[in-house]
C-alpha cells in the first residue's frame, strides 16, 4: 500500500508522515530530502544549480537511498544532518524547480515507493508520483503558524528570514502544490500531530478493511 501525503512546506507532512509509518510498520520516503540530497551533491562538487540538465545527469549517476534507519544516503555520503542546513534550504528551491530534475527524482522516487507499504510525503505524490496510491492526504495550515513550526525547527534562523522563505518556498512550489481531486484535506492549524495521525491511520485502516472484503469475495 501506498500513503501519499502532499502540502506546502510547514504544513506538518515530515512530522506526521514518519510518525503514521512508525505506526503502520510501513516504510517513511520524504522526497525532499531526496531534492535537499542533490543540492548538497551539487554544491559539493560545483555543478551550477542553475543548470538543470546537468543537475539531472548528476542526480541519474548517484540516486538517493535510504537505509533500514531513515537516513539519507547520496554518493555514499550520510547526508541527514547536513541537508537541513539554511544553505540547503536556500538552495532546494533553484533545484528543485529544474523539469529535468524532477523528472529523474519522479522516477527514482516511483522506484522506491514499488518496494512494498510505504508512506511517501512531497509536493505531488498523490498527483503525479503514485497517482494510483491508495490513500491520498493533503496537509494544509495557515501562513503563520506554517512560519511558527518552522521557526520551532530551526531556532538559530530569524523570524523575518523565514518568513521570507516561506514566502520564496510557496512561490516556487505553487505549481506543484495541488491537491489530487481524491485526497483528503485536513487543515491542521488547530490539530496535534496524534490527532492528524489518528485520521490518516482510521483512513487506512478502512480501506485494508474494504480490500480484504473484495478478496474474501472474489474468493467465495
Amino acid at each position: 500500500m501506498i500513503v501519499a501525503i502532499d502540502g506546502p512546506a510547514g504544513a506538518g507532512k515530515s512530522t506526521v508522515a514518519r510518525r503514521l509509518a512508525e505506526r503502520l510498520g510501513f516504510r517513511y520516503l520524504d522526497t525532499g530530502a531526496m531534492y535537499r540530497a542533490l543540492t548538497w551533491l551539487a554544491m559539493q562538487r560545483g555543478v551550477p544549480l542553475g543548470e538543470g540538465e546537468k543537475l539531472a545527469v548528476l542526480a541519474r549517476a548517484e540516486p538517493v537511498t535510504f537505509d533500514k534507519a531513515g537516513r539519507v544516503l547520496i554518493a555514499g555520503t550520510d547526508v541527514t544532518a547536513t541537508i537541513r542546513e539554511t544553505r540547503i534550504d536556500r538552495m532546494v528551491p533553484v533545484v528543485a524547480r529544474h523539469h529535468e530534475v524532477r523528472e529523474v527524482m519522479r522516477e527514482r522516487q516511483r522506484e522506491l515507493g514499488q518496494r512494498g507499504d510505504v508512506v511517501i510525503e512531497g509536493r505531488d505524490i498523490g498527483t503525479v508520483v503514485a497517482p494510483n496510491a491508495e490513500v491520498k492526504v493533503y496537509l494544509l495550515a495557515d501562513r503563520d503558524e506554517r512560519a511558527r513550526r518552522r521557526s520551532a525547527e530551526r531556532p538559530g534562523i530569524g523570524t523575518d528570514a523565514l518568513a521570507t522563505d516561506l514566502k520564496v518556498r510557496d512561490q516556487s512550489d505553487a505549481e506543484r502544490m495541488q491537491p489530487a481531486a481524491d485526497a483528503e484535506q485536513i487543515d491542521t492549524t488547530h490539530l496535534q500531530v496524534e490527532d492528524v495521525v489518528d485520521r490518516i491511520q482510521e483512513m487506512v485502516r478502512a480501506i485494508r478493511t474494504q480490500q480484504m472484503g473484495t478478496a474474501s469475495g472474489s474468493q467465495a
